[in-house]
């Protein structure tokens, strides 16, 4: 038998239901859904600032709920409403609140790799350190995980935890190496977290670290990163 086998079987499965809970993430009210829309949210997803002022002065919920758990500010995020973001925001909508697949808006933003929008969010006071998921994981694994370097980037400016280690048993730098493709994206995204000193020895469940990962893929200029850094 392979002795990779168990490594590739336990990665593809992984990569589904992770791939599976990246397509909820981004998923937001489609036009039926939309279309729906009273209040707050239909303000918030037609991204009309004035609109969403009025309601808030008038005494709407801010931090009402749809069928699914959205907030006005998750429907805005979702659509890249940003006038609509920072007119619920200056109203005092809650900037954090998870909907129902547990996903805030800075992670809605970052894995639809909207890195506009999770710039004002951030600017805004929304936090980059949250639990997030049915993983327990956080914005930057999923930006990680599908290689949007410059939403890493950002992230880690914000104080986002490097080493979180989701119930998968993996941290952001494992899964930019597991989940990636090796390539250009998943390489820049691997570089920011090794600059900003990830701790490049927590390993997976099976006790294999990133570097061993990178290896046992063929990621060439991955491994070399690792070694400089003085992974193991």
């Amino acid at each position: 038998m392979n002795p990779l086998r168990p490594l590739l079987v336990s990665i593809l499965l992984a990569f589904g239901a992770l791939g599976a809970a990246t397509v909820q993430a981004q998923s937001g009210p489609g036009a039926a859904e939309a279309a729906r829309y009273q209040g707050l949210h239909a303000a918030a997803h037609a991204g009309d600032a004035s609109r969403v002022a009025s309601l808030a002065k008038s005494g709407a919920d801010l931090n009402a709920r749809d069928g699914n758990g959205r907030t006005p500010l998750h429907v805005a995020t979702f659509a890249k409403q940003r006038a609509a973001v920072q007119a619920l925001a200056k109203a005092g909508a809650k900037l954090d609140l998870l909907e129902n697949d547990r996903y805030d808006a800075v992670t809605i933003a970052s894995v639809a790799n909207d890195e506009e929008t999770l710039r004002l969010l951030l600017s805004l006071g929304a936090s980059a350190r949250q639990v997030t998921s049915r993983y327990d994981g956080t914005a930057l694994i999923a930006a990680a995980h599908l290689g949007h370097a410059g939403v890493v980037r950002q992230l880690i400016a914000a104080g986002a935890p490097l080493d979180h280690v989701n119930n998968l048993h993996w941290t952001a730098t494992i899964e930019a190496v597991v989940l990636g493709d090796g390539g250009a994206r998943h390489q820049a995204t691997l570089k920011a977290l090794v600059d900003a000193k990830a701790n490049l020895q927590l390993a997976d469940r099976e006790g294999r670290t990133p570097l061993q990962l990178a290896k046992a893929r063929g990621y060439a200029e991955m491994v070399k990163m690792l070694e400089a850094a003085g992974a193991r």
